[in-house]
């Protein structure tokens, strides 16, 4: 079998379009939403996403905002420039580029952010409400997901969903988002025992361990979804995921391709979750 290729920057660019429209409504009411992005050193992986970041901001309608810092600069100093744009009342969602220098204590710098701007969905407070089912910013991988999912009509309710992966950024939580979608949900990692034993079981596989094609066709059952959350080079320097495209494909009934599947999305649910935030804010002014 032949499999259907899930394709994110089609469902992304269908999102995008429609905050293209909530963003210009809110426009007409005086209001622009902003994201402000703080990047630290040279990274550059860091820099060509926040690039994207900045671009597509810009793209749907919204003020964007950069604000680079060196990777000498204090933690102190770095969580003033955070405390700075949750005062700013032009900014609705604050990101912090990760990973960050050594120096600096990551989890300080996410508590640090007010969690009305939290728009990567990180701070403590809102994995909380996730956790137990409330409204919040949900991570961006993992709700970006949900969308690729639910957009491409792959029934959740009652399926195994199998995750490779234990992350906060994503393994954590997208069995989560799944779960409050009444699929059963099996968590694996790197210290599961006969691994293979479980994703064959997966109606739904989702995979984020960060090697290079590590799963394989004979991992998969047949007619699983598999989403590929990897972003590796191959052995010839050419962007891949975890999973083996060519002999999964064979496989599944449906796939993400790597580039052009779970990617596009992040960013995507970015502006949403910024939207969001302008929104919330709007809504809690009228109120007043």
């Amino acid at each position: 079998m032949s499999s259907k290729k899930i394709d994110g920057k089609a469902i992304g660019q269908e999102i995008r379009e429609e905050l293209k429209e909530q963003v210009a409504s809110l426009v007409k009411q005086g209001y622009q939403p902003g994201l402000a992005v703080i990047l630290v050193g040279e990274n550059p992986a860091s820099q060509t996403y926040v690039k994207n970041k900045e671009k597509s901001s810009i793209e749907a309608g919204m003020k964007s905002e950069l604000i680079k810092l060196p990777d000498t600069v204090s933690e102190e100093d770095l969580l003033k420039e955070v405390e700075k744009l949750n005062q700013d009342d032009s900014i609705d969602g604050i990101l912090v580029q990760l990973p960050l220098p050594k120096h600096i204590d990551e989890n300080k710098v996410i508590r640090a952010i007010s969690p009305e701007k939290d728009v990567d969905g990180f701070h403590p407070m809102n994995v909380g409400k996730m956790l137990i089912g409330q409204q919040t910013f949900l991570p961006c991988t993992p709700y970006g997901i949900m969308q690729l999912l639910e957009r491409s009509g792959v029934e959740i309710a009652g399926k195994h969903a199998v995750i490779i992966g234990r992350s906060n950024i994503v393994g954590k939580p997208m069995g989560q988002l799944l779960l409050q979608k009444d699929a059963t949900v099996t968590y694996c990692h790197s210290r599961t025992n006969d691994l293979k034993s479980f994703t064959k079981q997966a109606d739904i596989l989702i995979v984020a361990i960060g090697m290079a094609k590590f799963i394989t066709g004979d991992y998969i059952k047949e007619g699983a979804v598999v989403i590929d959350v990897g972003m590796n080079r191959d052995e010839n320097g050419k962007l891949c995921g975890d999973v083996d495209y060519a002999s999964a494909e064979q496989v599944a009934s449906a796939i993400t391709p790597v580039p052009g599947g779970v990617g596009p999305m992040t960013i995507t649910m970015l502006l949403k979750n910024t939207v969001e935030s302008a929104e919330n804010k709007l809504n809690s002014r009228t109120k007043n």
